[in-house]
């Protein structure tokens, strides 16, 4: 127990800000686990859900008692759905034709499946936007929203393998950043520009490794 309370109390002060060991911590495992993904190895998912429980307390503060007075909902809430979605991509990745191996095949979605992708994420946000809202997450709400739909879409296309998910982590990114700074998570926010480049080069990664655009529908569900 003392390695779990010093892991919830300890604290980082870089001048009047405060930052909390368990955000640093969690977003390492969050970037371990995405170098795994971009290697197409097994356990980036268990590392991201390790990484996904710490955040949870990060950004619930009213329930975990973090000395920053914002409560991002979307964020506490994609740690949630990210844990949930992981152990679906763990059961995935163990549970395949060629699972004699740790690493993933690539593979490009259809274009219809591209289509349905980009309506779930700005439909996902309009109708999460106004619940957030009320729940009293930190303005703008639209932008926590984003930033929940898109994690939830991302971690469900590595799970199935798809390039194409590194591009939502993208636009992902570009949201996040600027809300996190402003909310005052400034390690997640900093690690967020890194991802931003990160997710970049995973994409070109995987692209090289993917097979050509599918002609046949790829069943989202």
């Amino acid at each position: 127990m003392g390695i779990v309370r010093w892991l919830f109390d300890a604290q980082l002060v870089i001048g009047d800000q405060t930052v909390l060991w368990r955000e640093v911590i969690g977003n390492v495992f969050g970037l371990l686990s995405a170098l795994g993904g971009m290697r197409r190895r097994v356990w980036a998912w268990p590392v991201g859900i390790l990484g996904n429980a710490l955040l949870f307390t990060v950004f619930m503060g009213v329930l975990f008692d973090t000395p920053n007075p914002v409560n991002l909902l979307g964020q506490a809430g994609r740690q949630v759905m990210f844990i949930v979605v992981s152990v679906y991509g763990w059961y995935r990745w163990t549970h395949r034709a060629d699972e004699a191996t740790t690493v993933i095949e690539p593979r490009w979605a259809s274009w219809p499946t591209r289509g349905l992708l980009v309506l779930a994420l700005v439909g996902g946000t309009a109708v999460l936007t106004p619940l957030f809202r009320a729940l009293g997450s930190y303005e703008p709400v639209w932008s926590d929203a984003w930033i929940f739909v898109g994690s939830v879409l991302a971690t469900y296309g590595m799970a199935k393998g798809w390039v194409e998910f590194w591009l939502i982590w993208v636009a992902v990114d570009l949201v996040g950043v600027p809300l996190l700074f402003s909310a005052g998570y400034y390690a997640s926010g900093l690690m967020y520009v890194f991802y931003g480049a990160f997710t970049l080069t995973g994409f070109f990664v995987w692209m090289l490794q993917g097979r050509k655009p599918a002609a046949a529908p790829v069943t989202v569900g």
